[in-house]
């Protein structure tokens, strides 16, 4: 138990269960009613085996968790249930998730629910980590909260007054296809299209920027370590960088240049109090001097490009929970139904 998980004896009830579902991983997590963590685990997603395999593992591994901690399956309100889009979440149908290929159109909201024998709300993976920093994380004092996450791609949470904006057809807080550049020569991003903010600030778009670079001949201290076999990662890049490379700082720095770009554009459309970044690409985060620095960047575009009140005013600085804000968000996102349902609200 970490310093911030409590005992169930010392959890407040109702209890609810979060699932994060990750192309390698499924998280879970019970959370109490004022978002204490009280047990977390994982298993391999193995989503080549289908999504009924899936369904009969999670909830085995809700029953399991619970018993571990000594919760009683019946101190558990709700779950939570989050997964990589595309969805229908009103119907709560994922539709075709890019990194699960063999879990398309399937109900899995009301499968979930059958096999654990409780309610289960159903969230976008990154709406859910939204909520999590909204919730007990970073954006705890904010009343509206947008958390970037930079990973292999580039997503987003929007939260505004406990409300996760998911959109008419579930595709709201698509950040990472705000366009950044209009150009003849924008670059493509994996969805198709050109010009998106994913593809300049994600690690996918960083490590093919890097690629491009070394194949044009600029010098680095990259080169040495790709030739000698490593894979050209974002982490290389940071360990580079802090050793002073110039090609590594200058693709950090453009990254975070890009990414007060479309931070301004969100800003002007949501005006959030805050906006956190969050994922696995943040070069280090608050107690790295790189992380400070792609923070640094970040906020000096921003507030270039941003109207005054905006530039002044809109708090960004990076995530608290880590990997954990899926699943704690995804509890929460439960919470809330089942106090609008209990009428506890």
């Amino acid at each position: 138990m970490t310093d911030s998980q409590i005992t169930a004896a010392d959890a407040k009830r109702p209890i609810y269960a979060g699932i994060d579902v990750g192309g390698t991983n499924i998280k879970f997590g019970l959370v109490d009613d004022n978002g204490k963590v009280i047990i977390e685990d994982k298993i391999p997603t193995e989503s080549e085996n289908g999504l009924p395999d899936a369904i009969i593992r999670m909830a085995a591994q809700l029953v399991k968790i619970a018993a571990d901690a000594g919760v009683p399956m019946d101190d558990i309100a709700a779950v939570g249930l989050a997964t990589p889009g595309t969805m229908d979440i009103a119907a709560g149908m994922i539709l075709e998730p890019y990194n699960l290929p063999a879990w398309r159109n399937f109900p899995i909201r009301d499968e979930l629910s059958k096999a654990t024998g409780k309610p289960v709300t159903y969230a976008n993976d990154a709406g859910a980590a939204g909520f999590g920093e909204y919730w007990v994380g970073c954006g705890a004092e904010f009343g509206s909260t947008v958390l970037i996450t930079l990973g292999t791609g580039v997503g987003a949470g929007i939260i505004v007054g406990d409300m996760s904006i998911d959109g008419e057809h579930s595709h709201g807080a698509e950040c990472g296809h705000i366009i950044i550049d209009i150009g003849e020569d924008a670059r493509a991003c994996t969805c198709g299209q050109n010009g998106h903010l994913e593809a300049y600030c994600s690690a996918t778009a960083m490590v093919k920027r890097a690629t491009e670079s070394l194949a044009a001949g600029q010098e680095s201290s990259m080169k040495a370590r790709v030739d000698g076999g490593e894979e050209l990662t974002t982490l290389m890049m940071a360990e580079e960088a802090d050793k002073g490379d110039k090609l590594a700082l200058q693709l950090i720095e453009e990254a975070a240049t890009y990414l007060g770009i479309g931070l301004v554009t969100i800003a002007h459309t949501i005006d959030p109090s805050a906006i956190v970044l969050g994922g696995a690409v943040n070069f280090g985060g608050p107690d790295s001097e790189l992380g400070r620095k792609f923070l640094g960047w970040v906020r000096a575009e921003f507030k270039k490009r941003s109207m005054p009140i905006l530039a002044e005013k809109t708090v960004i600085d990076f995530a608290r929970l880590g990997g954990d804000a899926g699943y704690i968000g995804t509890a929460g996102l439960a919470r809330i139904s089942h106090r609008k349902s209990s009428g506890s609200a």
